[in-house]
């Protein structure tokens, strides 16, 4: 295949970015997206230019670095899959692709692609954690009894792996998604109810710091995410941070 690539570039920060076409010529159907982004960063590092920096690490679809919006869509148009997963077949020859970082106040550009997210990680350290006794007394994990109902959604909520992709494709840059994920893979075991009272107020309140929106209820951010985490885990958060404010 021949494609134009319409590529964001940013040289940091600070700076004013632009879109940039790049020709990339005899790309195989076969290849991902960022082997097709490899072959395009060789083409530029031969003749001299700087190379388009993007994160990516496993390319398995397991860390979520790989964050790119691509023809208007967080990780392209495929269904759960992240852009790593993301196969040239799903382009046509002699397409146009626009490929952008993820747009969110709280997701500021380091670099072309690179986008921080660390935001994400500060709302995990506000709650996203459960107390153990590791004095040597510790219960077998075995002997909790916990319902295969409960079991289910908690791992099901377990999945998220912190893409981004619900704050991108959200209009108001939402991460109650990703806050309702976290807050539910502990609400439903017994393990996360030490911090239950605390949990959901604190990692709301620092998303609320980080300036990430409110949520929209359009579902995009379902439709969207890699790992089809599902809407009622916002609707759970929603509960949990009733129930804290009820107890403070």
């Amino acid at each position: 295949m021949n494609l134009t690539l319409q590529i964001w570039r940013q040289k940091g920060p600070n700076d004013k970015g632009q879109m940039v076409d790049y020709k990339v010529n005899d790309i195989s159907e076969h290849m991902s997206f960022l082997e097709m982004i490899d072959v395009l960063n060789e083409q530029l590092v031969a003749s001299g230019d700087e190379p388009v920096a993007f994160d990516h690490d496993c390319r398995e679809g397991i860390c979520g670095m790989c964050s790119m919006y691509i023809n208007g869509e967080a990780h392209g148009p495929d269904r759960g899959i992240t852009t790593c997963q993301l196969h040239m077949r799903m382009f046509n020859d002699g397409d146009t692709i626009t490929i952008e970082p993820f747009r969110a106040a709280a997701f500021p550009v380091i670099k072309d692609l690179v986008v921080d997210r660390t935001a994400f990680e500060r709302i995990q350290q506000a709650g996203g954690f459960i107390s153990v006794n590791t004095s040597g007394n510790t219960q077998d994990a075995n002997a909790l009894p916990i319902s295969k109902h409960d079991a289910d959604e908690a791992m099901d909520a377990a999945t998220c792996i912190g893409c981004g992709a619900c704050v991108a494709t959200c209009k108001n840059s939402s991460a109650m998604l990703f806050v309702g994920a976290k807050v539910s893979q502990y609400a439903l075991l017994p393990q996360g109810q030490i911090e239950a009272t605390d949990r959901a107020a604190n990692m709301v309140a620092q998303m609320d710091l980080e300036g990430f929106g409110n949520c929209t209820n359009t579902g995009a951010c379902e439709v969207e995410c890699p790992k089809g985490i599902s809407l009622t885990n916002i609707a759970r958060l929603n509960r949990e941070l009733m129930k804290a404010a009820c107890k403070s």
